[in-house]
């Protein structure tokens, strides 16, 4: 089976339009994929600062940081699932992707540019928007940044999943547009 890591930055636990999103997709990869999911609550990793640049800069880096690390650049699959959060996503995801950022785990230096090491083929964005902003377009910060980071990791193709506008749709039309997500998701997994 492939290893598939499913990082989880929906902050609203049951309330979660995105997690209702991902719930069924992950269900079906499982069929298929070896999952480890990593639930992030915005209480559990901190941003690298002065003193951790520090550390990092004389060698030290927690065991369970690098081990972690190790498991990313190992996995075949990514799902990334997180709303849209002040035109991106929210910043635990941000700081989780810094912690994880490794040199010589996930990336490294060939002596003129960054070089990924991560074996992953494939990864899935899915998220919800409250705002009428499509991917793709210049305000949606998020689908972009997962890209670079893609180049930088080496994680090969970003596929996103949204739905938007929710915050201005009626209840029925949101659960519509969740429903067209869950069911694009579901296609996707057929490949992914």
């Amino acid at each position: 089976m492939q290893k598939l890591i499913v990082i989880d930055a929906c902050m609203r636990d049951g309330e979660s339009r995105t997690r209702r999103i991902l719930e069924p997709i992950e269900a079906e990869l499982g069929k298929r994929h070896d999952i480890e999911h990593i639930t992030l609550d915005g209480e559990d990793y901190h941003s690298v600062g002065r003193k951790m640049l520090g550390e990092r800069g004389s060698g030290y880096v927690p065991e369970h940081t690098v081990a972690l690390a190790r498991k990313i650049a190992e996995a075949d699959r990514l799902v990334i699932a997180a709303p849209f959060w002040d035109m991106s996503f929210p910043a635990i995801l941000k700081v989780f992707i810094e912690q994880m950022s490794l040199f010589n785990i996930t990336f490294k230096d060939n002596g003129s540019a960054c070089e990924g090491l991560c074996r992953c083929e494939k990864v899935l964005y899915i998220t919800t928007r409250g705002m009428n902003i499509r991917t793709g377009d210049p305000l949606e910060a998020a689908t972009p940044y997962i890209k670079a980071l893609s180049a930088l990791w080496g994680l090969g193709e970003v596929l996103t999943v949204a739905a938007e506008n929710l915050d201005y749709s009626s209840p029925a039309e949101i659960e519509g547009k969740i429903r067209t997500a869950i069911t694009e998701g579901l296609e996707i997994c057929r490949t992914f």
